[in-house]
């Protein structure tokens, strides 16, 4: 339903390590991490008591005995206070650590003992950055004349009788009555703990932003948030005055104060208002409504006020507050939506943000069975909207779900296919629009209606891309519409006038607004030469853009433009709107689609390519393929059935793929562990086609013989979706070379997708990285190894936690395989001499041991191993501490043997000058090798010119040498320039990041003049 985080540009750096009660952790399973709001809030655990332990708790509490430091609790603080409420009262009456130790002696009163466990844990975990709350005396209630009391006391029950109507039932639009917003218990959820303490600081907010999607429920939130202060059961122990500004309120040519706004609001005087703005402390201020601003907020300090009395323009005033110029230490909670999010936060001071996401998958269905009462029509419905993600996605938004309720019934009634009737979820919109203009417009000739369609549309077009949602008469008379065709779009419910301004509107819902900003660039205009409204590449782009983290506010309009050139889908607009249209824009967007485009990295807001829902939309199978003919790599999150579907449904058309890069969140088994905070539910809808889906995706595994690459990372996945996954690996037709996991969770590594080694005879390199990789796995990882159909040629295991037995397995099994070629471990101990003795098996040519632990005992191990390979011509050794002791040993085997090693790398292995003449040596004698890195290092002077000797002789091999950061200086540049000058082979030499100076410099850039091989030099 909701998630919230603090604003990154604004808070701390995270944490080294996880906090244990992380969605990641297994307090909170990583299904709850979208259901539960305030992940990053302190004392999560509190919510696990029951309603009696909650109780005692607080019973407890009250009776605790008085620390320093610390201000008592009343029983009328906590009586009705929620376990959110509670852990905001602990953390600002006992500051520090103070209020964990008293959650702990009370929960151990109470033989709580897990969650004492959990309250160290968390006491341990924020401590080196936990900031105490500012200690002040018990909050004193503003002194107030008896008939100021009753005016206060008189404007709570003007917001009960304003808002309790919320709690019955919503209404839209046009009062209709089958509009059952139903109560879905969200505010026992997310009120409570609006104001939670959040981690790192365990500070309480003073800004919280809710923002979500047009129509969620923002403002639906706002007005629980009044009438529950109304009723004091919000925050009970604060003793807040809370007040509502809608942006709408708020005329751009006004100058007011805030204190006059108070006093208006309150039907009293400013002396009343000033009283009460005179304790910043007590005020919740709650502001909605910024998508109908007319204006803009003030860029810059100058104009801001902290005086609540200066009269101020508009803009400036809510500018002061919002950026807490004025009253800072007032509570500010603040409604937008994605569209006005980044125009409003950088005015904000460290906010806290929470997403919310409208009505979930069980809530969704349950308003299905409510609306339509007839369980096979139900049925009906709920097969068809969920065999369309998108079209169900969207019925997040509880508006238009009863928008698609409402069109679907009409058509289940007339015992229609839906399948046929909706191609996609466009037409859905077209069918339902249609109706709310056949109402009205079915009496107005065919070129008025055309001329009010072609207004309507031209209107919402210049408002999406101009981001505008509230037009005035100026927009109106240049899109060409009079009073009489307001007057008509406000009688089908498709305008709305703006609460408090008779010459404001918007469209009802966004979704309209989408609609028909889309339906401009179909529409046909027979008296111009171009019949149709051609959109340009600018524009296109931006339709289909994937900025980042950012939320495209165009993708809904872009997803209904490409419904509408449905060829079913616009036939339909032509029959049911009473219009020509044209596809003239078709092959521009093709065109324009179909050339690669520069995004960011798809993030977990939105890892499906915007460009894929809409070609799922269009659902033409030449389109698609014809758009997606070059598309060489696909990067996807997939974390929704819609992300199945339509990634599953264009993957299958890019027959050009070569690399595919998977980060997967999917349980088809629904075994996923339920989060409290989420309807209890059967098996989801739509379940099954799910599973369905996925095997759907999987399969483009061993259908598309261009795909080489397959990347999983970050990912968790139950069982059902591993056996589908490892399948299509295993597939006779799956041609894939190259497979990789990436960080992803234990159990989607299991012996199924290890015995994709074995099964398929294509797979050359296996990856496996910062991956817990269980011993079961890794014992069947090494028998694999050794079987005589494993054709790896290359294994890199990084970052892999492994026992000591099985990596003494997994090196003796190298000798078994005759394929291996590349064996790359990094961030793995090796320090035992077992496992390096058979590691360098003698078909190895490529050997990589970074940051493995490596000892002297081990660099003992492994020279009788390099001694016995003469395949091997690469060797890295990096991060290891094998000091001089250890590199001694290696430069000796190299010095007496003709090794064939033609790169070894020493990089930071604490090495220092007493090594360089064992190293000189060996240059000296063996002309195999080529590369050699020794950077950071501390060869320093000494080193460095011994290391030069060699290198001056004409017939030295070596021709890359790197020296970044091995502490030497200027001293050494004579030696450097004999180098450059006797040494034909070198042909890279990099000493950066060491004090050569200026000088050193100078003198080397001349003697590179002089070589005849001017090949590059790194300084």
């Amino acid at each position: 339903m909701s998630d919230v985080n603090s604003d990154s540009s604004s808070s701390p750096s995270p944490a080294p390590h996880p906090s244990p009660f992380s969605t990641s952790s297994p307090f909170f399973s990583s299904s709850s991490s979208s259901t539960f709001p305030f992940k990053n809030g302190v004392m999560l655990y509190l919510i696990y008591l029951s309603k009696e332990n909650l109780q005692r708790f607080k019973q407890l509490l009250v009776e605790a005995s008085p620390r320093p430091s610390s201000i008592p609790i009343t029983w009328d603080q906590v009586k009705t206070a929620r376990w959110g409420e509670v852990v905001h009262l602990l953390t600002e009456r006992f500051p520090g650590r103070l209020a964990w130790e008293v959650t702990h002696d009370i929960l151990a009163k109470m033989n709580q003992t897990e969650l004492c466990l959990r309250v160290q844990m968390e006491l341990k975990d924020i401590l080196p950055d936990l900031k105490p709350e500012p200690l002040e005396p018990r909050d004193m209630q503003v002194n107030l004349e008896e008939d100021e009391s009753g005016k206060i006391q008189e404007y709570k029950r003007r917001v009960m009788d304003e808002y309790s109507t919320i709690l019955d039932r919503t209404s839209w639009p046009g009062n209709h009555v089958d509009f059952f917003y139903q109560d879905v218990c969200r505010e026992e959820t997310v009120l409570p703990c609006l104001l939670l303490p959040r981690r790192p600081q365990g500070r309480q907010p003073k800004t919280v932003v809710l923002r979500g999607a047009a129509g969620v429920g923002k403002t639906s939130q706002a007005k629980m948030v009044m009438l529950a202060w109304a009723k004091n059961e919000f925050y009970p122990h604060k003793l807040w005055h809370a007040f509502y500004v809608h942006c709408r309120d708020l005329g751009p040519g006004d100058e007011q104060s805030f204190c006059e706004l108070i006093a208006q609001k309150l039907s009293g005087t400013q002396a009343l208002a000033s009283k009460i703005l005179s304790k910043p402390d007590q005020l919740l201020l709650l502001f909605d409504g910024f998508e109908e601003l007319t204006w803009t907020l003030t860029d810059g300090p100058e104009g801001l006020s902290e005086d609540w009395n200066q009269k101020l323009p508009w803009s400036a005033l809510l500018t002061s507050l919002l950026s807490k110029r004025m009253l800072p230490e007032a509570t500010l909670l603040i409604f937008l939506r994605f569209s006005s999010w980044q125009n409003v936060r950088p005015f904000l001071k460290r906010p806290s943000v929470i997403t919310l996401t409208g009505f979930s998958v069980p809530e969704r269905t349950r308003y299905f069975r409510t609306y339509f009462g007839n369980e096979n029509e139900a049925d009906e419905a709920l097969s068809f909207v969920t065999g369309n993600t998108i079209l169900f996605s969207m019925c997040q938004v509880p508006v238009v779900c009863w928008v698609v309720c409402c069109c679907l019934k009409q058509q289940v009634g007339r015992g229609a296919h839906l399948q046929q009737i909706f191609p996609n979820a466009t037409a859905v919109f077209v069918h339902y629009l249609s109706s709310l203009f056949s109402t009205k417009s079915k009496n107005l000739s065919n070129k008025t209606h055309r001329e009010q369609l072609k207004g309507l549309c031209s209107l919402a077009a210049e408002g999406m891309w101009e981001r505008r949602w509230v037009f005035n008469k100026t927009h109106l008379e240049l899109a060409r519409l009079g009073e009489t065709d307001v007057a008509a779009f406000l009688g089908m419910n498709i305008f709305r006038r703006v609460a408090g301004h008779e010459d404001l509107y918007a469209f009802a819902l966004l979704t309209f607004q989408e609609f028909f900003a889309a339906l401009l660039y179909v529409l046909c205009f027979p008296q111009r030469l171009r019949n149709f409204q051609a959109l340009d590449r600018f524009y296109i782009l931006r339709l289909i853009a994937q900025p980042g983290r950012k939320r495209n506010h165009l993708a809904q309009m872009a997803l209904f433009l490409f419904g509408l050139l449905n060829e079913t889908c616009a036939l339909a607009v032509e029959q049911l709107f009473r219009c020509k249209v044209s596809l003239g824009n078709k092959q521009k967007l093709l065109k324009i689609a179909s050339l690669p485009q520069e995004s960011h990295p798809p993030t977990r807001h939105h890892g499906v390519p915007q460009l894929f829902d809409c070609l799922h939309e269009i659902q033409e199978e030449a389109f698609v393929t014809q758009t997606l003919s070059d598309c060489r790599k696909a990067v996807l999150v997939i974390n929704r059935s819609k992300d199945v579907q339509v990634s599953a449904f264009c993957l299958k058309r890019c027959r050009r793929l070569q690399e595919l890069e998977l980060a997967v969140h999917l349980f088809l088994s629904n075994d996923e562990p339920s989060s409290l905070l989420s309807l209890p539910s059967p098996r989801s809808e739509g379940h099954d086609r799910c599973s369905f889906w996925w095997q759907d995706l999987c399969s483009v595994l061993w259908t598309l013989e261009s795909l080489e690459v397959l990347a999983v990372t970050d990912s968790t996945m139950d069982a059902d979706s591993v056996t589908a996954l490892s399948s299509a690996l295993m597939h006779p037709h799956c041609k894939l070379q190259k497979l990789i996991f990436r960080h992803v969770s234990p159990l989607v590594l299991n012996e199924d997708l290890i015995r994709v080694t074995v099964e398929n005879q294509y797979l050359r390199s296996l990856e496996i990285q910062n991956t817990e990789v269980r011993c079961q796995v890794m014992e069947f990882l090494c028998s694999s190894l050794k079987h005589p159909r494993c054709f790896l040629r290359c294994l890199r295991l990084e970052d892999c936690p492994f026992s000591p037995k099985n990596w003494a397995d997994l090196a003796r099994n190298l000798k078994s395989n005759l394929h291996l070629k590349t064996l790359m471990l990094r961030r793995s101990s090796l320090e035992e001499s077992e496992p390096c003795h058979h590691l360098s098996g003698g078909q190895l040519e490529r050997l990589s041991l970074e940051n493995c632990d490596l000892t002297l005992l081990s660099c003992k191990s492994l020279t009788y191993s390099l001694e016995s390979n003469k395949n091997l011509t690469h060797l890295s050794l990096a991060k290891n501490s094998l000091k001089d002791d250890g590199a001694k040993q290696l430069w000796d085997v190299l010095r007496h043997s003709q090794h064939p090693l033609q790169r070894l790398v020493l990089r930071n292995c604490a090495l220092t000058s007493d090594c360089c003449q064992n190293m000189a040596s060996a240059l000296n004698e063996n002309k195999n090798l080529r590369s050699l890195d020794l950077g950071f290092n501390s060869l320093k002077d000494n080193g460095v010119i011994m290391l030069c000797q060699p290198l001056m002789n004409p017939d030295s091999g070596l021709q890359v040498l790197e020296l970044e950061s091995c502490l030497f200086t200027s001293t050494c540049c004579e030696a450097m320039a004999s180098v450059l000058l006797n040494n034909q082979s070198l042909r890279y030499l990099d000493l950066s990041k060491n004090d050569i100076q200026f000088c050193g410099i100078q003198f080397l850039r001349e003697t590179i003049k002089k070589r005849k091989w001017r090949d590059k030099v790194v300084l």
